[in-house]
């Protein structure tokens, strides 16, 4: 991408900003950002406090690190001892959700009890999703080859899908080119 993707701008606000912005909500008590590499140029450029900051050594094994590290972090927080209730995960990568969707996404969370919450555009699961703190474990031991999949798949009868119409939800931009066709280009 040129840049790291948390500090990649996407008509106006980085990558991260937006996800910062869009998971601000009521019922999100902690928030939390997981930083592997380029941590300190990623800090420095959004004046991200040190309180919510998780620094994941092993970022190199991809993106189930980052959430591991979120997890154990979250278990060994004071602050969220009793009071987390699940996670919900926003990989950088999918900076186009709205406010609105996450508002779905925890409703749905805790109106139907399910331990999974996953939007859906077109019938595609995307992101972000939600595990409830259940599963905290089970995300602990999930193999690298997998991921978070591995919960998911292990849960398939307890997964609640939340239709949207918002194609950021499955639109990993990951890339130049992807990018470039999300501002609008051919």
């Amino acid at each position: 991408m040129g840049a790291h993707k948390a500090l990649v701008e996407f008509r106006g606000k980085t990558f991260l900003a937006r996800l910062l912005e869009a998971t601000k909500h009521p019922q999100i008590g902690l928030t939390r950002v997981v930083l592997g590499a380029g941590d300190e140029e990623i800090r420095a450029a959004l004046q991200l406090p040190e309180e919510i900051v998780i620094l994941n050594p092993e970022w190199r094994r991809g993106q189930l690190s980052s959430i591991q590290a979120a997890v154990r972090a979250l278990s060994d927080d004071p602050l969220a001892e009793d009071s987390i209730d699940g996670v919900l995960l926003c990989p950088v990568d999918h900076p186009l959700i709205s406010g609105e969707l996450v508002a779905s996404l925890v409703e749905a969370f805790y109106y139907l009890g399910q331990p999974i919450v996953v939007p859906t555009f077109n019938g595609r699961r995307g992101h972000p999703v939600i595990f409830a703190r259940s599963l905290f474990a089970e995300l602990l031991a999930a193999p690298d080859d997998q991921g978070a999949r591995a919960v998911v798949w292990e849960h398939a009868a307890d997964v609640a899908e939340v239709p949207t119409e918002e194609d950021g939800v499955v639109l990993n931009l990951d890339d130049p080119e992807t990018l470039r066709r999300a501002l609008g280009g051919k």
